[in-house]
């Protein structure tokens, strides 16, 4: 059976470890695209844009990538051309991003992603950095 929850993952990413293991905490495995390996096409791209509901320039990430040595900060670039530049140079995206049927989402923080799971937490949830997300009783804290 096909997932239908999908995350866009980085695994050397705590936030996107965080919330692999929270969609696992619902009981669903999900289908997990590790997109700096195996990049969105910008079609992909566009279609998360539109379901994330934001233009291009707010899912670049900065951090980490060379998006100051390629000036991605400058206001000329259109969309079509930071989608461009993500699918090229997939460390641009920012992460994680999760569909699932409720929904698409930047999950940052990793919390973010309870909005859009269509099961409950089925126990408690501890961050990778020791807080606590989700108690006992499966209900976000």
């Amino acid at each position: 059976m096909e997932s239908k929850i999908t995350i866009f993952h980085n695994p050397n990413c705590g936030t996107s470890r965080n919330v692999l293991a929270l969609i696992r905490n619902s009981g669903e495995e999900p289908e997990v695209i590790q997109y700096l390996k195996t990049p969105p096409s910008t079609a992909q791209l566009r279609k998360l844009l539109k379901a994330l509901g934001i233009r291009a320039r707010e899912l670049l990430r900065q951090k980490g990538t060379p998006y100051d040595e390629m000036g991605l900060a400058d206001p000329k670039w259109s969309d079509d051309e930071l989608i461009e530049f993500m699918h090229v140079h997939p460390i641009l995206i920012n992460r994680p991003i999760v569909v699932t049927p409720l929904g698409a989402k930047l999950c940052r923080p990793s919390e973010a992603v309870l909005d859009i799971l269509p099961s409950p937490q089925r126990g408690a949830f501890t961050k990778e950095d020791g807080q606590v997300v989700v108690n006992a009783n499966g209900k976000a804290v």
